[in-house]
């Protein structure tokens, strides 16, 4: 649903916008616009059982495409969930004021990565304080998250982080004290002021009204004590999809789209309708920057970890009195086998067609 209403609102929104959108916004319209369909090139794939050749158009590959990234999402999922430690941890997030959101929006590299910045650093020194954890070697990964759930524009940092921190001078594992890892009020607090240092550095400030600087900033902990897994399995689907999916269109009509979605701390479906240039307006809002990274690693589960998985996990242990248990791995999800529509029986690539170009397979 959502390539139609780009297949046949996307140049009409382009033109309205000439002389304002972002070429990257063209582009993404451009590539859901061409997703399975002829121009992004055809699978054919053949039936081993009875024979009978099948074709598919191929997808865009754009990390924006709603239905170009489940697979991503799935390795993803299963890389954390291989990676746990045992023992809890928190739900860490971070909110700009509403005041700011114009703001960002208007210079996001430079704010997004401001924003990693100020949070990640935040929790780096108060993780490390003694009065809270006292590791000076925490470990956690964030993700940015840009929408809430009627496609607003409302920019914030999931981190996820075990319940303690290594401390590197006796190589032992500090616990956190249960149910908490360090205060929100700090945290708000410490966050604020790194944030405006950011934006000072950033020629930013002199666009933010004073009173912003000194309201409380939200930003929330949750404990999750039974370990990550459903804390990664929340977060997964906003790794690698846009902010919204055709399972959320409910209906496309004329000018309009409807799509449903869930109020905070609520179980019931509700519906808003959108002219579609809106609807169009407020998906390529959370378009990132080219080539920014929204999932970013710190500490111990960073790229220049010397730390192994497998020694983490036994200090936690030992800190814990091994009263805790090691998550199971879970069984890695499997590519699922393309079968015959007609007979059942798997379908094996046989060539690729992209423009004029032709690859070709073994379908032995």
């Amino acid at each position: 649903m959502i390539g139609d209403i780009f297949r046949n609102h996307g140049d009409a929104y382009i033109e309205a916008h000439e002389s304002n959108i972002p070429l990257k916004h063209v582009k993404v319209i451009r590539a859901i616009q061409r997703c399975k369909t002829s121009a992004c090139g055809v699978n054919v794939s053949a039936c081993r059982e009875c024979g009978r050749v099948h074709s598919t158009y191929r997808s865009c590959g754009d990390r924006n495409c709603p239905v170009c990234q489940h697979r991503n999402n799935l390795k993803w999922l299963d890389k954390r969930l291989g990676d746990q430690l045992p023992g809890p941890y928190f739900m860490i997030t971070f909110t700009i004021p509403e005041e700011l959101r114009s703001i960002v929006r208007s210079a996001q590299g430079d704010a997004y990565g401001a924003l990693f910045r100020a949070s990640s650093t935040t929790l780096k020194e108060l993780i490390a304080n003694p009065k809270h954890v006292g590791g000076d070697t925490p470990g956690f990964f964030g993700v940015l998250h840009t929408w809430g759930r009627q496609l607003q524009y409302h920019p914030h940092i999931h981190y996820v982080v075990p319940g303690g921190a290594l401390r590197k001078r006796d190589r032992t594992w500090v616990r956190a004290r249960e149910g908490f890892l360090v205060p929100v009020h700090a945290l708000s607090k410490v966050f604020r002021g790194k944030f405006r240092d950011e934006a000072r550095r950033l020629g930013l400030e002199r666009l933010v009204a004073p009173d912003v600087w000194r309201k409380a900033w939200n930003v929330n902990s949750q404990y999750v004590p039974g370990g990550a897994e459903g804390t990664l399995k929340y977060l997964a689907p906003y790794v690698f999809r846009p902010g919204i999916t055709n399972a959320r269109i409910v209906a496309v009509d004329d000018d309009e789209v409807t799509f449903k979605y869930k109020k905070s701390k609520s179980r019931r479906w509700r519906t808003i309708t959108l002219n579609v240039f809106e609807f169009i307006r407020r998906f390529l809002q959370h378009v990132l920057p080219t080539g920014f990274m929204k999932i970013r690693y710190y500490g111990f589960m960073g790229a220049g970890n010397s730390v192994p998985h497998e020694e983490l996990a036994i200090l936690i242990e030992i800190a814990h009195d091994f009263q805790v248990r090691r998550p199971k791995r879970s069984k890695p999800p499997e590519t699922p086998t393309m079968r015959c529509p007609k007979c059942g029986g798997e379908l094996k690539l046989a060539f690729m067609r992209i423009g004029e170009v032709t690859i070709r397979f073994d379908t032995g």
